[in-house]
């Protein structure tokens, strides 16, 4: 099967009143892996890169890579670019065959993330490009204030505003996440996500979904989540893998890095992926 544009999966994700699951990957063993699980757990997820990642793994390698393996899978798999918020930079990813970007003007005041972000918009969507954005603050886990603090979630008439002017094909909002791993249990804010969801009709993004509690993921999914991020835990587990195979690798025995580590990648991924209702 080919890739397949994230626009559609999350469509469907939508009509299945449930969410995709999108993983960031750094290297060939996670891309496999991710493709992998997406065959064995009989679900479609979505493939991601950070942009920084590029001085490791190039945007074109990086595309080439996910659309050859995706075009060998049985399941549907997307290729997106994670959180930029330069613009030069998304065009590089759209040249080099991204056909997914996140323009993240979150940081910025609400009409200038409405001017960077219409302003990507118009140039992605002439390439038939989808585009994510950012509304409301999701910051770092490591903050218990980020993901506790209700004053920088996103607020919902601004949602609808910025949705409507913009014309982004995705949503990423902050209702009680942050990225990286959380020093307390979040508690994700579910009204405010039905307002926001009631707010707008384009799909909307959770970000920061290492360590969310499967019960709070499974209300946000019933309520507007389209599509759930995954990072930090993700390349987490692929560092220790790596770490314990180099501690305990035997050079008298035949064991392989690869499929020792791909194993345990692949096994968390399916495990994952229950959570996906699609």
């Amino acid at each position: 099967m080919a890739l397949v544009k994230v626009r559609e999966l999350l469509d469907a994700a939508d009509k299945a009143n449930s969410s995709i699951i999108a993983f960031d990957a750094g290297d060939y063993n996670m891309i496999q892996a991710l493709v992998t699980a997406a065959d064995e757990a009989k679900k479609p997820l979505i493939i991601m890169l950070y942009p920084l990642m590029r001085d490791i793994f190039s945007f074109g390698a990086f595309a080439a890579t996910v659309k050859n393996l995706a075009s060998r899978a049985k399941y549907p798999i997307g290729l997106h670019l994670d959180h930029c918020q330069d613009y030069r930079v998304l065009m590089e990813a759209i040249r080099d065959g991204f056909p997914s970007i996140m323009a993240d003007g979150s940081m910025l005041p609400f009409d200038q993330n409405v001017a960077f972000t219409a302003k990507v918009v118009e140039t992605a969507h002439a390439f038939g490009v989808d585009v994510e954005a950012e509304l409301g603050h999701v910051g770092q886990a490591s903050n218990t204030g980020d993901y506790s603090n209700r004053d920088l979630f996103t607020l919902p008439d601004e949602a609808a505003r910025f949705a409507e002017i913009t014309k982004i094909d995705s949503l990423a909002v902050s209702f009680g996440s942050a990225h990286g791993f959380y020093k307390t249990t979040p508690n994700l804010d579910i009204e405010r996500l039905q307002e926001i969801n009631k707010a707008t009709d384009v799909p909307l993004v959770l970000h920061g979904g290492s360590g969310i509690p499967s019960d709070q993921l499974e209300k946000a999914f019933t309520n507007g989540i389209n599509k759930f991020n995954v990072g930090t835990e993700f390349f987490a587990l692929n560092n220790q893998k790596k770490k314990e195979f180099w501690s305990t690798a035997d050079p008298s025995k035949s064991k392989d890095e690869v499929s020792f580590i791909r194993k345990a990648l692949v096994d968390y991924l399916v495990k994952k992926l229950e959570l996906c209702r699609i």
